[in-house]
Order: C-alpha cells, then structure tokens, then sequence
C-alpha cells in the first residue's frame, strides 16, 4: 500500500486497516515458525505496511 493511499483514508479506518496487518503479521509468523509460510517476503511487506500506517496516523495526530 502506498503511503498517499494510505493519507486519504480515514483515522478510523487506518486504526481498521492496522489491525487486520497486526493479525496478518502474527499468523504469517505462526506459519513461519512451523516451516508452512511459503512467500517470507510477504512478511517483510505486511511490517513495513503497518510502519507506513503508524507514521501517517502520526503525522494526522500532529497536523491537528
């Protein structure tokens, strides 16, 4: 997700979009540690999907 799609959206629905990463995040290494995860990489992107969305969610709280 790209960090200006990530601008147009609602706080509610970063916080929405946030969560359903972290859970993503948390089953992508569940299956990592049991040797099912196939695409590691898919990890690397849902940890830096959720840093984008923290930082843009910080920017709104400090623009306001």
């Amino acid at each position: 997700m790209k960090a200006k799609e990530l601008r147009d959206l609602t706080r509610e629905e970063l916080l929405k979009r946030e969560k359903e990463l972290k859970e993503e995040a948390f089953n992508l290494r569940f299956r990592h540690s049991t040797g099912q995860l196939e695409n590691t990489a898919r990890m690397k992107l849902v940890k830096r999907d959720i840093a984008r969305i923290e930082t843009t969610l910080r920017q709104k709280e400090l623009g306001s």
